[in-house]
């Protein structure tokens, strides 16, 4: 008797995966529910499996007192010293009741109990083991499909990716194996629920660690990954070594370790960029395969930044529906504003025009005019500052009394009147600080890579990425 109860608790601990102990206390807790029922008792009773003859005893707990107040949970010091001689107060005494005759509902009854206790016992388990587990990626098996939602198995527990954790690139059927990322474990009024993902970023870390070597062994680090899963994906690393070219690592000959993510990947785009400790050649970087003609920080606190690229490389920069631009802010952590030369020269017009027009100062304040000239520039009507910066060469001959070395004087004064102002200072020094990076050669530009294999060789060690 004794050998086949303890291997059922046995059995059962194992393909339920939970400690046989807890089957135990539930089949005594079963027992102690089942005859209260029977009984009808309010006393305190507790269920024990007797290891040696495997019977599940049921007992009646008495504490000793000095004073009885409740009969049914408690014992004189006195009578209890009659049951056992070295009884001490607060001892708890116990009182063996029978169990033959329990009845049919009330074996049914302690029958629920054990599942329910099994059931949560096993519902805990699941959730410890997972929960421990998030952001790992793990192997599964697709079981079936619910209104879009993909279940799959993952060991002890189904799982569940949803819509928008599924690449719109991959289409697979049931009984395939895939690998997917846990990105949480929720307990439910069902159970625990564990959520996968196929899109998360940390599947193509892994994808990285698993087919670079230097990855794995920490030669290249993955410095940060921004993905739009089904589209593109742009990856930073970088070498702790100098001999290493991380680029180069990820890339492998041929394009032969980036394809076979590729292909895990279902066809989606990477892009391999350089990191850099400077934010502004890093962002340069990560923006290709544009060219950068210069690069701002617009905002150090708030992270924004300002890029300026040549018209023909505007819509390359921004990408299909932004997407570019979109992965390299997330990239490098930074907000970017890309305009065109055209823009920016546009823009900068116009800050200039405002900077003339916003507080028009008498020409007899500017140093450098004589009063004769003063009279004639006031005679054609030119009263301001602004007036005078504004007319050509052509124009100021075309003024009585005006020749040539008069224009010259006129434009060494205005030149001298700007210099020394100081609201022209400060807007020249914020222009200067807006456009202090000047990119002088190209910056490095990331293997970019589709379907199509890189051509990397072995002997001179040059590659060229696909372009889009």
């Amino acid at each position: 008797m004794s050998n086949v109860l303890f291997q059922t608790i046995d059995q059962i601990s194992r393909e339920k995966g939970i400690d046989p102990q807890i089957v135990v206390h539930a089949i005594e807790d079963a027992i102690v529910v089942a005859s209260r029922k029977h009984f009808k008792s309010n006393e305190e009773l507790r269920g024990r499996i007797n290891p040696e003859t495997g019977e599940i005893d049921v007992y009646a707990i008495r504490k000793v007192v000095d004073t009885v107040t409740n009969p049914v949970r408690e014992i004189s010091l006195e009578e209890a010293r009659t049951i056992k001689a070295e009884a001490q107060l607060e001892e708890e005494i116990e009182f063996k009741k029978p169990t033959v005759g329990l009845g049919r509902i009330s074996a049914q009854m302690a029958k629920q109990v054990i599942f329910q206790k099994v059931r949560e016992a096993e519902r805990e388990s699941v959730y410890a083991e997972y929960h421990k587990h998030v952001g790992e990626v793990v192997n599964c098996v697709v079981k079936r499909f619910e209104n879009g939602d993909m279940i799959v198995e993952l060991g002890k527990t189904e799982a569940k990716i949803s819509k928008r954790d599924q690449s719109r690139l991959e289409n697979f059927s049931v009984g395939d194996r895939i690998r997917v990322v846990i990105t949480k474990v929720e307990k439910t009024t069902k159970g625990p629920q564990v959520m996968v993902s196929r899109t998360d970023p940390l599947l193509v870390q892994h994808l990285f660690q698993t087919e670079v070597p230097e990855i794995y062994d920490g030669t290249v680090q993955i410095k940060s990954i921004a993905r739009e899963a089904g589209e593109r994906t742009k990856i930073a690393v970088a070498s702790r070594e100098k001999d290493v070219d991380p680029v180069g690592a990820c890339v492998g000959m041929k394009g032969t370790r980036v394809q076979s993510i590729i292909r895990e990947l279902r066809g989606e785009k990477i892009d391999i960029i350089q990191w850099n400790d400077d934010v502004i050649a890093f962002a340069t970087n990560s923006i290709s395969p544009a060219k950068i003609s210069r690069v701002s920080i617009a905002e150090s606190n708030e992270k924004i930044m300002e890029m300026v690229v040549e018209d023909s490389q505007l819509s390359l920069a921004i990408g299909k529906k932004g997407q570019n631009v979109r992965l390299a802010s997330k990239l490098i952590g930074w907000r970017i504003d890309i305009k065109s030369e055209e823009e920016k020269r546009a823009e900068v017009e116009s800050q200039m025009e405002q900077l003339q027009e916003a507080v028009p100062t008498p020409v007899e304040n500017m140093p450098g005019l004589t009063p004769s000239l003063l009279q004639k520039l006031n005679a054609a009507g030119i009263t301001t500052v602004e007036q005078l910066a504004n007319l050509s060469p052509e124009d100021l001959e075309n003024i009585p009394g005006i020749g040539e070395k008069t224009i010259e004087r006129i434009s060494d004064a205005l030149s001298e009147y700007y210099t020394q102002s100081p609201a022209y200072q400060d807007q020249m020094e914020r222009l200067a600080q807006q456009h202090m990076f000047r990119k002088d050669e190209p910056a490095a530009e990331p293997a970019e890579l589709n379907t199509e294999p890189d051509t990397k060789t072995q002997e001179t060690g040059e590659q060229s990425a696909p372009k889009e």
